[in-house]
């Protein structure tokens, strides 16, 4: 299988990339990245894109790829709606736009958040935007779509977060990350990279997964 992956210079990304180095059924990964994220791997093909609202000099890349694994993401807080539509809706209906147009028949999996709206009416800017871009992908027409709603997310092998207040709470709750990973609703940067794996390889009729969703994904690992 070859996937692409958004948004691997981030906690999320970077996690779900480690994953796919390491599994034999991932062929190749292509990144696409506003910077050199400095990491040589035969698998990896890098392309440096500045303008995620547009993709059409770039789309013909994705046509071989099976999957695109969308990771990128920014944080409502101290932002207006305005720019956290663009950075979340825009760009992601560019990238969904790019890799329809060149593969129908590709899966398309989105990390959204816990609390997401999907009537997008609710009264939360961010749940209602995330909610709206959930809809487009799922109505979309791929060959098969997954929206991950993780509440907490546990960095795992060294990885850490570009977010400073992320930062500062994961610093804080280290010594007892082994008692908030026995939670179901608690996942780790690992189990979302190997959730996606699998269920490109094996899919499911549930398409939006919790955070104890995407653990059950990979209980037998």
């Amino acid at each position: 299988m070859k996937v692409i992956i958004t948004g691997a210079t981030g906690m999320v990304g970077k996690g779900v990339l480690l994953e796919c180095l390491d599994d034999d059924r991932i062929e190749q990964i292509l990144l696409i990245n506003r910077s050199d994220i400095d990491l040589k791997h035969p698998k990896i093909k890098e392309i440096i894109h500045q303008d995620f609202t547009d993709f059409s000099s770039v789309q013909q890349e994705f046509k071989e790829y099976n999957a695109c694994f969308h990771c990128m993401g920014v944080s409502s807080v101290g932002i207006t709606e305005e720019q956290y539509y663009k950075f979340t809706y825009t760009i992601t209906e560019a990238l969904v736009n790019a890799v329809y147009n060149t593969n129908p028949n590709s899966i398309f999996i989105y990390v959204s958040g816990e609390g997401t709206d999907s009537t997008e009416k609710g009264k939360s800017m961010w749940a209602r935007v995330k909610g709206k871009t959930e809809n487009l992908i799922l109505n979309k027409g791929f060959k098969d779509a997954y929206m991950f709603r993780p509440g907490v997310i546990l960095p795992k092998r060294g990885i850490t977060s570009k977010t400073k207040l992320y930062n500062v709470f994961y610093l804080i709750t280290r010594p007892i990350f082994p008692l908030l990973q026995k939670m179901k609703s608690v996942t780790t940067t690992e189990k979302l990279g190997k959730a996606m794996i699998e269920l490109i390889n094996n899919q499911q009729q549930m398409k939006i997964l919790s955070g104890s969703d995407i653990n059950q994904t990979v209980i037998n690992d």
